[in-house]
Parts: structure tokens; C-alpha cells; sequence
């Protein structure tokens, strides 16, 4: 009865303090507290918080691990959903933030633009984004996942999109989760080969851009591969034409 009493109105309180101070006034094992709060009704959720923090040995490892490790922690589906939920509503708050209504890329904002398609992403995914002539977005989407190389990656969808909606320009990037933001040799292998089989539709290869956690490195802007010096001026050579 008297821990009862203790945590009356713990959850309130837990509640005032981050509305009126910020996240920042919480430590670690705090911040998942109040998170689990709603996924775990009327239930004290400090020693699960910490029991996964000290399993995990992270926030971000927590919010990462699949559903089947979690049940091992005898979590509901209702707050494994809770859970697997908040770094794809991360994602989507950050794309939307990024978003650009008149959908103009420009060599200047690739990395802005790919950078957040890929947060929380736990698997290697590739993604492409086409282009119409005047450097404006038609299409974006996953193309494809798991390891990046020449014969995982499917050339012929890649040219296939690119035909359907009639694209002028293409940009490619995929995520080194855990990893570097540096062009690795398959990537180079790759991006030189998708170059060639778009150059043959009379599509322009823009940039490959490579993201890993909150780094990204444009290939053609650092000059990687098959990117000429001066593809940096090519969208203001499309702009004025």
C-alpha cells in the first residue's frame, strides 16, 4: 500500500514536467518511462524501462528490435506496436518537415532530400527519385533492400520506372546502417553500371547518395565513380534552358 501511494499521481507529474521542461529534463531511462506510459496502462513502467535500457543498451536499440525479441520481454502487442511505431512517425515528421512544395531537387538538397527516407531504418534499402526536365520530382520510392551490389539491385526496374513516367533526370541513394556514409567498391560498381543502363534510355544518372545515421556523402558532389567535376552545374544548365 505505501508504494501505491508513492507513485500516486507519479504519472501526472511525469507528464507536467516534459510539458512544461522539454525532454531534455529527463535522463534516459525516464524518457522511455513516460513513453511506455501509453502502451501500458495503470502500471508502474520505471523497472521495465530500465530493464530494457540495461538489456539493450540503448534507446535507439530498443525502438529498433523486432517485434519476436521484444515478446521475449513479455510485451504486449499493443506496446510492441506502441514501440515499433515512434521511429516510423520520426520518419514521416521528418520528411514532412523536409518537404518541398514545389518538388524542385537540386544538386544543393539531394542529401537534405534522401537523408530522412531513411531514418530508422535498420536494413540496407535502396531508393530512387526521378526527375521531369526541369528538375522536378515525378517519383520516389524503394527500389530495392538488402545488400546494395550489381546483381542485387534490379537494373531493369530502375530503367523500366524511369520509361513509365518519362523521366528526364534520376538520383539514387541507399543506407550503410550502422556503418559509414562512404562509397564502398560494390556501390561504386553499382552506380557505374545503373549509370550506363539510364544513359542508354537517354536518362541522366544526377548523384548516388550514401546515408548513415545523420551523415550522407553525395558521390557526385565528392567526385566518386563515374561523376564528371562539373556535374554541380547541371541543374543550373537545366534551369536555364
Amino acid at each position: 500500500m505505501a508504494e501505491k501511494n508513492a507513485h500516486k499521481g507519479h504519472r501526472q507529474r511525469m507528464r507536467d514536467k516534459y510539458l512544461e521542461h522539454g525532454i531534455e529534463s529527463f535522463k534516459e531511462h525516464e524518457a522511455l518511462e513516460l513513453f511506455l506510459f501509453y502502451g501500458v496502462p495503470y502500471k508502474n513502467t520505471n523497472p521495465l524501462a530500465h530493464k530494457l535500457i540495461e538489456d539493450f543498451g540503448s534507446l535507439s536499440a530498443i525502438f529498433d528490435a523486432p517485434p519476436s525479441l521484444l515478446r521475449e520481454y513479455g510485451l504486449s502487442d499493443n506496446l510492441i506496436t506502441h514501440i515499433k511505431l515512434m521511429p516510423d512517425m520520426a520518419r514521416l515528421y521528418m520528411i514532412d518537415k523536409a518537404d518541398n512544395p514545389a518538388k524542385a531537387i537540386d544538386m544543393g538538397n539531394l542529401c537534405r532530400y534522401f537523408q530522412p527516407l531513411f531514418f530508422g531504418k535498420t536494413e540496407e534499402v535502396m531508393r530512387i527519385l526521378l526527375l521531369d526536365k526541369k528538375g522536378k520530382e515525378i517519383y520516389s520510392g524503394i527500389i530495392s533492400k538488402g545488400s546494395i551490389n550489381s546483381t542485387d539491385v534490379n537494373i531493369r526496374k530502375i530503367c523500366e520506372l524511369a520509361l513509365y513516367y518519362n523521366a528526364k533526370y534520376a538520383a539514387i541513394a541507399h543506407n550503410h546502417p550502422s556503418g559509414l556514409a562512404k562509397p564502398s567498391p560494390e556501390d561504386l560498381d553499382c552506380t557505374g553500371k545503373i549509370f550506363v543502363a539510364l544513359q542508354l534510355i537517354s536518362v541522366k544518372l544526377l548523384d548516388h547518395v550514401i546515408v548513415a545515421d545523420d551523415d550522407s556523402v553525395s558521390m557526385a558532389l565528392s567526385g566518386y565513380g563515374i561523376f564528371s567535376k562539373d556535374v554541380n552545374n547541371l541543374f543550373r544548365k537545366i534551369l536555364d534552358n
